[in-house]
């Protein structure tokens, strides 16, 4: 009989190009080179923004999405990633400047990037700093 659970060399090798992945996309983020993601988006990917926005739905308008049209500049830094099988949980910070106003924040969220079988992004959920139980929760680590 087959087990469904990858031997633990294969899942780690996967857990790491997952990280990799992600690395990668923000690394990609931050030069502004949407056209060039180390991975295509799925096709159907789904991502969750934070404050109670409606999903996106769909690679090429989550490739809209990620152009930034409020800010001058956007630069993420990771701060924090941890793998639970197919999941991902990432803390960052974000350093901001508005496009008009010149203000600059830096806000910490939280990122749960799902993956799957093949290694492809196919749903990503953001919550705020203070919704951390939530993020935690949603990667499968909350107590």
């Amino acid at each position: 009989m087959e087990s469904s659970t990858p031997p633990r060399d294969t899942a780690w090798a996967m857990s790491q190009e997952n990280l990799d992945t992600i690395r990668a996309f923000y690394e990609a983020y931050n030069r502004r080179d949407f056209d060039h993601l180390p991975k295509p988006l799925h096709p159907d990917i789904e991502v969750v923004p934070a404050g109670g926005q409606s999903p996106i739905k769909g690679a090429a308008r989550v490739r809209a999405w990620m152009e930034p049209d409020a800010f001058e500049s956007q630069v993420i830094e990771l701060l924090d990633l941890r793998v639970v099988g197919e999941k991902v949980l990432v803390h960052v910070r974000a350093k901001i400047r508005g496009a008009s106003s010149g203000i600059e924040i830096e806000p910490l969220f939280w990122a749960v990037w799902t993956f799957n079988e093949a290694g492809i992004t196919t749903r990503v959920e953001i919550y705020l700093d203070h919704q951390e139980a939530d993020a935690l929760e949603a990667a499968g680590l909350s107590e």
